[in-house]
């Protein structure tokens, strides 16, 4: 056996083996890289060159992006406007059966889409809206299926973090503009068929209706929500316009948020001191995450698996159906035990060259990977959106499990869907000529 056959070995083995032991991802990532390279290259100096690679990895004018972003969904969170978009999206559909799911469902895809965090979105329209359908009849652990798994649309919807993470991960292949436009339909769909779900079962279990809300009432909602909204039009219209990168993007997203917030007189100047370390603190657990996981993406390219995946899979299976069945079914098992974002960075490079020699588009790539590892989030042991929807709701994850199953299967309808109608990616942007 070769010295780069055993140290794939250890790395892995030292990376699922400290992941079973509950040592933290990045940690985890760390670790399995350095002693996997220092077993390769047989002395001290790859602790230098994994330090290297871990700044080489942070070495990016769009990583700028992510802290602005997590700052302007802080400010969001704190800032009243998730109220807004619930009221507004009440305002719509709460007359229907089951009207509060679909509440929560639209509200999710808003403020997710503004924020773009779907842990953001768990917990602000979450901590809100899972009291209010309690009190018209619904069992608190459905309405913490609806909350987890409709928080995740935020992150195909952008502006969205993953997506600038998937962007840096491509090496170049995918621009984060063409990204961001290409998330609005299979985001959007993921809602729609969410909804789909919880139309039939307001009709089996007889939900209750709220009243219907009058055009003025309506318009008055929409009012109080409109400068909300338009961040989304501000934001991606002037990256698809080309007035300013997604990095000076997120710079105006929380000049715009901050404004607001402070118009809205929900939060103060006194905040900002908290808002900033909450920010800090978050951005400082998704940098570490980054930074360790290009250090192993680069041993992987160091170590040419990429190379050998892509040679194994085309060898071994000859239909590229099969082929990208096999990788889905692989991300899907991923997803349940690793965390997005080092998920996104290490198997990019190791799957990017497989479709991509099958014709398939790494944006249409992006999403699918994305909408993918979505699912993870939602699945235990890891499941981060799974824990704080659960915490928000006060119900225990074991409770939730069983009315969250059929949310799942609509998950992986959608996905298939996406990935087996490439036009749903495209489609924009080839119209934007992104």
């Amino acid at each position: 056996m070769s010295i780069e056959t055993i140290s794939i070995l250890v790395l892995f083995i030292v990376f699922f083996g400290l992941l079973l032991l509950k040592v933290p991802v990045a940690y985890s990532i760390g670790i399995a890289t350095t002693v996997s390279l220092l077993i390769n290259i047989d002395n001290l100096p790859g602790i230098t060159t994994i330090a290297q690679r871990m700044i080489t990895g942070l070495d990016s004018f769009a990583l700028l992006a992510i802290p602005f972003f997590v700052l302007a969904g802080e400010i969001m969170k704190r800032g009243g406007i998730a109220n807004r978009l619930i009221n507004f999206a009440k305002s719509l559909v709460a007359s229907l059966p089951g009207g509060l799911a679909y509440v929560n469902v639209l509200a999710a895809m808003l403020f997710g889409a503004i924020s773009g965090s779907a842990v953001a979105a768990a917990s602000a329209i979450g901590s809100i809206m899972t009291d209010r359908m309690e009190k018209e009849g619904y069992p608190r652990e459905f309405s913490a299926s609806v909350n987890i798994t409709s928080s995740t649309t935020g992150l195909l919807i952008p502006p969205s973090n993953v997506l600038i993470v998937y962007a840096l991960a491509s090496g170049g292949a995918a621009s984060v503009a063409a990204l961001f436009i290409a998330g609005y339909i299979p985001g959007i769909l993921l809602g729609f068929g969410l909804i789909s779900y919880i139309i039939f079962v307001a009709i089996s279990r007889k939900f209750s209706k709220g009243e219907r809300a009058p055009l003025s009432q309506i318009w008055s909602e929409f009012r109080k929500a409109f400068f909300s909204l338009l961040l989304l039009i501000v934001v991606v219209g002037g990256i698809i316009a080309g007035i300013f990168t997604a990095t000076e993007a997120s710079a105006i997203a929380v000049l715009y948020a901050a404004i607001l917030a402070l118009l809205y007189k929900s939060i103060s100047i006194k905040d900002f001191p908290d808002i900033l370390l909450a920010s800090a603190k978050t951005t400082s657990v998704v940098m570490f995450l980054i930074c360790t996981s290009m250090a192993m993406s680069w041993l992987f390219s160091f170590e040419s698996i990429p190379e050998l995946m892509s040679n194994f899979l085309l060898d071994k299976f000859s239909h590229p159906i099969v082929i990208l069945l096999i990788i889905n079914i692989i991300l899907l098992i991923v997803g349940t035990f690793m965390d997005m974002t080092p998920a996104i960075l290490i198997f990019t490079p190791i799957f990017l060259p497989v479709v991509t020699a099958l014709g398939m588009h790494p944006v249409h790539f992006g999403i699918v990977m994305v909408l993918n590892l979505c699912i993870g989030l939602c699945t235990p042991p890891v499941g981060t959106i799974l824990f704080v929807g659960s915490g928000v709701a006060k119900v225990s994850v074991t409770q939730v499990i069983k009315p969250l199953l059929p949310f799942l299967v609509i998950m992986i309808l959608v996905l298939l869907i996406v990935m087996f109608i490439p036009q749903l990616s495209m489609f924009l942007p080839n119209l934007f000529n992104l």
